[in-house]
């Protein structure tokens, strides 16, 4: 070994001994989000996809955070002006909470990618068998074929957690051609690589994929310059649902953590994460209502989600053990008073937020269900002998109390009672009440940003606080591709361009539950329409809430303004509910209503009730 290198290595473990020294026992408080510190001043304000891994090497202090190519703040940018791209940021720190960039892992692209190729989604594990790090990451654009789009998984190998990085001469994963589409360059979305375990000797398993395809599984070998896959690829999760996996073991059990929706939507954005759980690290997974991630009708328990305060879209999340055993997840999200690099409206900005997970009847939520923090929180324990204060509190449920029956609708008769109104009244065919039942068919219409000619069933909606509820029947096939998007549920109606939308939704080959905000006018390059999923939804009726609350106060502010919160829940009993996102909205008397539309065959959708109620006192959720 070169003497300086040595040299130089032993004074920085020493300098950080003695930081470590002079701290006191006590991790102190953090508050989200991160912000690591540049070398010249200034910190880092966009990290997306992090992932986080505790040094490995005898006689290293550090945690080391990778980010995905990405400028690092607003003012990051060449003498022409453009963006800087840094492929593949690396942070270090000594307590999980003060971070340090250390430099970019890479100042090119490996020789089978395209020159203007990403380097996307980075995993790093360690080796003992080797003694060396590993670098996985998705490639987006390969030499492999004359076409773009052709993604693959690629790895490089360092001795050291920062590098220098040599990359593996061929990918690990190569381009997976898209064998159900004629188009000769429609591939898979080979993104998203992760690596079970932390430090994994020669043996693991690899997981990668995206919305395209899915989610798959490889047994995974490492080498002493690189990586190899196995052959036998399984798929894990059915495709148009999630991405950005992460596989970790607890108690004999295997959870995968998976994200779903838009990442990169602005203060729209409904990215958050969801968990499945299996007793093989190849699946299947199944979350807690006992759903398959590859069932058409597709499951996932909510892990984060959207709060009301001021964080939107966390997901693409990296779960780890502190040193004290306490469970944490770093992960991405956007801030929506300052959801866009500077001047550049429709560039995401993704912060990095660090909170605790905690394991509720065996299942993860971070900070117990509350999801993202935005205040000062008890630090993780990042050193050995350290013990935090943070405990766990759970979320409460909303708990409707008593039934608004003037507000309420069983739907029972052979005619729509008085208190109904339609906009855009549809043909009198295409509807009616019967044996308990409102039937509608689904119209070949839409109530999505410009194209507003779905017709909705409304009532007036209570003052105050309530909780709204229906059972909702659609008939489109269990499975099979597409009915795009063919849906029927709640909506909460301002007007065409404010509103809250809660529906059964066919996308692709899935059928899932979609909680979806609008809002107008917005500035340009802001979103005007951002969804989010919930829970599984029935073969048969599916149950949906909308709980309403007014926000005051702190409340208010922290969600930019907005007037109301509104938290979605979804059940396949109507006994087991899923609670989901909470989006906030100012909308001007909001009407209760019922839609059903999205067109993509001839279907009708069924309502069995609309029952309103009172949110029980003391029983409202906290943010």
């Amino acid at each position: 070994m070169d003497t300086r290198r040595l040299v130089l290595g032993l004074l920085a473990t020493l300098v950080a001994s003695l930081a470590l020294a002079a701290s006191s026992k006590s991790p102190g408080f953090y508050a989200n989000p991160l912000k690591p510190r540049l070398p010249k001043g200034g910190v880092v304000e966009s990290c997306a996809d992090p992932t986080v891994l505790r040094g490995q090497q005898r006689g290293d202090p550090y945690w080391y955070m990778y980010c995905t190519t990405d400028p690092l703040h607003d003012k990051d940018r060449d003498a022409q002006g453009n963006w800087v791209f840094h492929k593949i940021p690396q942070l270090r720190s000594l307590d999980l909470v003060k971070w340090e960039y250390v430099g970019d892992a890479f100042q090119s692209v490996p020789a089978y990618a395209a020159s203007s190729a990403g380097l996307w989604a980075p995993e790093v594990v360690y080796s003992a068998e080797h003694d060396k790090y590993y670098l996985f990451f998705a490639v987006t654009d390969t030499t492999g074929t004359e076409c773009t789009g052709d993604s693959a998984i690629g790895v490089a190998v360092s001795d050291k957690p920062t590098g220098p990085w040599k990359f593996s001469g061929a990918p690990v994963i190569g381009p997976r051609k898209d064998t159900s589409n004629p188009d000769p360059c429609a591939f898979q979305w080979t993104f998203d690589p992760d690596v079970l375990g932390d430090s994994v000797g020669t043996d693991s398993v690899l997981y990668y994929g995206s919305y395209s395809g899915g989610i798959f599984a490889r047994k995974l070998t490492l080498t002493a310059d690189g990586a190899t896959a196995g052959d036998d690829e399984k798929r894990i999760t059915i495709g148009n649902r999630y991405e950005a996996a992460n596989v970790v073991s607890r108690d004999g059990a295997y959870y995968l953590f998976g994200s779903a929706t838009n990442c990169c939507n602005g203060a729209l954005t409904g990215y958050s994460v969801f968990a499945g759980r299996s007793t093989s690290p190849f699946g299947p997974f199944v979350d807690r209502e006992g759903q398959s991630l590859l069932d058409p009708r597709v499951g996932g328990t909510p892990v984060l989600s959207m709060n009301g305060n001021r964080w939107v879209g966390p997901g693409h999340n990296t779960v780890f053990q502190d040193a004290a055993g306490q469970w944490w997840t770093v992960y991405h999200a956007v801030d929506q008073a300052d959801p866009f690099f500077e001047s550049a409206p429709g560039f995401t900005k993704r912060p990095v937020l660090l909170d605790p997970l905690d394991w509720v009847d065996g299942w993860p939520a971070v900070r117990g269900g509350l999801w993202a923090s935005d205040g000062k929180l008890p630090a993780p324990a990042a050193r050995d002998g350290y013990k935090s204060q943070y405990r766990t509190s759970l979320a409460r449920p909303h708990v409707p109390g008593d039934r608004l029956a003037a507000a309420s609708d069983e739907l029972d008769g052979t005619a729509l009672s008085a208190s109904w109104s339609w906009v855009r009244p549809p043909d009198s065919s295409t509807y009616g009440v019967a044996d308990g039942t409102f039937r509608f068919e689904v119209q070949k219409a839409d109530l999505y940003v410009d194209t507003n000619n779905a017709s909705l069933l409304t009532r007036p909606a209570p003052k105050g606080d309530y909780l709204v509820e229906t059972r909702v029947r659609l008939d489109v096939p269990d499975e099979g591709c597409c009915f795009n998007s063919a849906q029927a549920g709640l909506v909460l109606y301002g007007d065409d361009d404010h509103y809250i939308k809660l529906t059964v939704t066919s996308m692709g080959e899935t059928r899932q539950t979609e909680f979806a905000k609008e809002r107008a006018p917005v500035p340009a390059g802001h979103a005007r329409y951002g969804n989010t999923a919930v829970g599984p939804p029935s073969k048969d009726w599916t149950y949906l809430r909308i709980a309403v609350e007014r926000l005051g106060g702190e409340a208010r502010r922290a969600a930019g303004g907005d007037t109301v919160a509104y938290t979605a829940y979804t059940s396949q009993n109507g006994t087991d509910w899923v609670r989901g996102g909470t989006w906030t909205h100012a909308m001007t008397g909001p009407r209760i209503a019922l839609v059903a539309m999205g067109g993509g065959g001839r279907f009708t959708a069924g309502f069995d009730y609309v029952r309103v109620y009172a949110l029980r006192s003391g029983e409202r959720a906290r943010r």
